[in-house]
C-alpha cells in the first residue's frame, strides 16, 4: 500500500521571516498521521525549515540542486549542502526549470542520480503542454522525459522514487486536469515503470499530481487509483489550505 504524500512548493515565496511564521501555523495543526506531508523551500528558508520542523512528522527538501557535491557552480545548490541540513527530498526537472532556465534531461538525468546517491528522495516532475495535450501528445511528452530522466537508476532507487505529473497548462493558472485526465495519466506513468523495470517497481513508485490542486479538488484527485499525493504550489503558502490537502481523508 503506498503512502499517499502531500508536498508544497514554494517557489519563489517566503522570506525568511514568513517562513517562519508559515512553518509555526503548519506545525500547530492537527495533520493526519497517515499522510506523509512535506514542503520544499526556498534555499534561503532551509535552515528554518530544518529548526522548526525537527522532531515533527513534517519533512522538508529543496526545490532543486545541482549534481555535483561542490565547485565552482555560483548560485546553485550541493546535494551535500541538503543533506547536511538534514532534507528528505529535492524537487527535479520542474517545468519552470525546463523552459524558464533551459534544463534538459541529460542535466536533469544526472541530478537524479546524484540525489539517490546522496540518499534524497528526487521529486521527479513531467508534464505536456497545452499545445502537446491539444495535438495528443501528452503521452509521447512525458514518455520521453521519464526514459531520458531515468537513465541508468536501479530498481531498487526506482522503488524510492516520487513522480509529479504536473501538465504544464495546469500550473499556477486556476486550470487542473479533470481528475478522469489525471488518473489516465497517472496510470499511464505507472505502466510505463513496470516496461522500464517491473510490475514490483511500478506499484512502489509513487505518483502526484501538480497543477491547481486545492482543498476543492484534492479529494477527488485522490480518491483515483493511480494518484498517490499531490506537489502543490499556491495553496502550500497558507496553512490551513495546507493542512486541508494533508487532512484530506478526514
Amino acid at each position: 500500500m503506498r503512502k499517499p504524500v502531500i508536498v508544497g512548493n514554494w517557489k519563489m515565496n517566503m522570506t525568511v521571516s514568513e517562513a517562519k511564521s508559515l512553518l509555526e501555523e503548519i506545525k500547530e495543526k492537527d495533520l493526519d498521521q497517515e499522510v506523509e506531508a512535506g514542503v520544499c523551500t526556498p534555499a534561503v528558508d532551509l535552515p528554518i525549515a530544518a529548526e522548526l520542523l525537527e522532531g515533527t512528522d513534517i519533512n522538508f527538501g529543496g526545490e532543486n540542486m545541482y549534481y555535483e557535491e561542490s565547485g565552482a557552480f555560483t548560485g546553485e545548490i550541493s546535494p551535500l549542502m541538503l543533506t547536511d541540513i538534514g532534507a528528505d527530498y529535492v524537487i527535479l526537472g520542474h517545468s519552470e526549470r525546463r523552459d524558464i532556465f533551459g534544463e534538459d534531461d541529460k542535466l536533469i538525468n544526472e541530478k537524479v542520480l546524484s540525489a539517490f546517491s546522496h540518499d534524497l528522495t528526487p521529486i521527479l516532475c513531467c508534464g505536456e503542454s497545452l499545445e502537446e495535450r491539444e495535438a495528443n501528445k501528452q503521452e509521447e511528452k512525458v514518455k520521453a522525459q521519464l526514459t531520458a530522466d531515468l537513465a541508468d537508476v536501479s530498481e531498487e532507487d526506482i522503488k524510492k522514487l516520487i513522480i509529479a505529473y504536473e501538465p504544464i497548462w495546469a500550473i499556477g493558472t486556476g486550470k487542473t486536469a479533470s481528475a478522469e485526465d489525471a488518473e489516465a495519466m497517472c496510470a499511464f506513468i505507472r505502466n510505463l515503470i513496470a516496461e522500464l523495470y517491473s510490475e514490483d517497481a511500478a506499484e512502489a513508485v509513487r505518483i502526484q499530481y501538480g497543477g491547481s490542486v486545492k482543498p476543492a479538488n484534492v479529494k477527488e484527485l485522490m480518491a483515483k487509483e493511480n494518484i498517490d499525493g499531490a506537489l502543490v504550489g499556491g495553496a502550500s503558502l497558507k496553512a490551513d489550505d495546507f493542512a486541508d490537502l494533508v487532512n484530506h481523508r478526514k
